[in-house]
C-alpha cells in the first residue's frame, strides 16, 4: 500500500509540473512577457549590494544637504520631483562640501533642449572651477556623430568621447565616472566612451594631439583631489541618483 501511495503522489507531482510548464508555454506563445521581473530600485536610494560595496548617497532626493553654491543667495538650484534642478533663475555652481580624490561616481542627468552644463570633479579652488577643476561636458548633443571635445561626455576642450550614446533632450542618461590617480574613465548609458591618462597632458594650453585648450595648468599637474560640482550655464538641467564610493 505504501508503494502504491508513493506512486500516486509521484504521478500527481508530474502532472502538476507539466501543467505549469504548459501554462507558461501558452503564456509566452500568446505574446505575453513571461520573464521574471523585479521591482525597480527607488530613486536616490542604495541597493544592498551598493551599501556592501561602500557606496554612499550625495543627494537624498529631498534637500541640498551636503552641497554648497558659489553664489550663496542663488535661487537657481531647486529640488524638482526627486532631482536637483537648475531652473535658470539665479547663478552659481553647486558643489559637494566634501572633497574627493580617487573615486567612482554614479549620476543620472537630463537636459532641456539646447541646454549646456557640466560635471566638475577634483575642483580645487571654489573661486575658479574652470581653471582648477576638470569638467565632463553635459550638453544637448544627442545624435552628434562623431562627437567632439565640446560635446556631451567629453573632458571639455581636451578629449572627445569615442561615441555618442546620449539620449535626446528630456530623457534621463546614466553616467559612471571613475578617477584613479592619473586615469579617468567614463561610461554613459552602459557604454564606455572615454579613457584619459592625465599624465599625457604635459603642457599648459595644449593637448597631446597638438590642438590647443584653454587651461593654464597642464592636466598632469592639476590637483588630484577636490570638490564635485554641477555647472549652471544658462539652460535647464536635472541630476539624481548621485552616488559615490572612494577608491584606494
Amino acid at each position: 500500500m505504501k508503494t502504491t501511495a508513493r506512486i500516486v503522489l509521484l504521478i500527481l507531482g508530474i502532472i502538476t509540473v507539466s501543467t505549469s510548464a504548459f501554462a507558461a508555454a501558452g503564456c509566452c506563445a500568446a505574446g505575453t512577457d513571461c520573464s521574471i521581473t523585479t521591482a525597480p530600485v527607488a530613486d536616490n536610494t542604495l541597493t544592498p549590494d551598493e551599501k556592501a560595496a561602500g557606496w554612499k548617497l550625495l543627494f537624498d532626493g529631498k534637500t541640498l544637504n551636503g552641497w554648497g553654491c558659489t553664489a550663496p543667495d542663488s535661487k537657481g538650484w531647486v529640488i524638482d520631483n526627486g532631482a536637483i534642478m537648475y531652473h535658470v533663475q539665479g547663478g552659481g555652481y553647486l558643489y559637494t562640501k566634501e572633497r574627493y580624490g580617487n573615486f567612482e561616481l554614479k549620476i543620472d542627468f537630463m537636459v532641456d533642449k539646447g541646454a549646456n552644463s557640466g560635471i566638475f570633479f577634483r575642483w580645487a579652488n571654489l573661486a575658479d572651477p574652470v581653471q582648477t577643476g576638470i569638467e565632463m561636458q553635459v550638453l544637448d548633443s544627442a545624435g552628434k556623430n562623431p562627437p567632439g571635445k565640446h560635446d556631451c561626455g567629453a573632458i571639455y576642450d581636451c578629449l572627445a568621447p569615442r561615441e555618442n550614446p546620449m539620449k535626446p533632450a528630456l530623457e534621463w542618461n546614466s553616467l559612471v565616472l571613475r578617477c584613479s590617480n592619473n586615469f579617468i574613465s567614463i561610461k554613459m548609458n552602459g557604454k564606455r566612451i572615454l579613457d584619459m591618462d592625465l599624465n599625457k597632458w604635459t603642457e599648459p594650453n595644449k593637448n597631446p594631439d597638438g590642438t590647443g585648450n584653454k587651461f593654464n595648468t597642464a592636466y598632469k599637474d592639476m590637483a588630484r583631489e577636490g570638490h564635485i560640482g554641477l555647472q549652471e550655464h544658462g539652460g535647464k538641467v536635472w541630476f539624481k541618483n548621485i552616488k559615490i564610493r572612494t577608491l584606494d
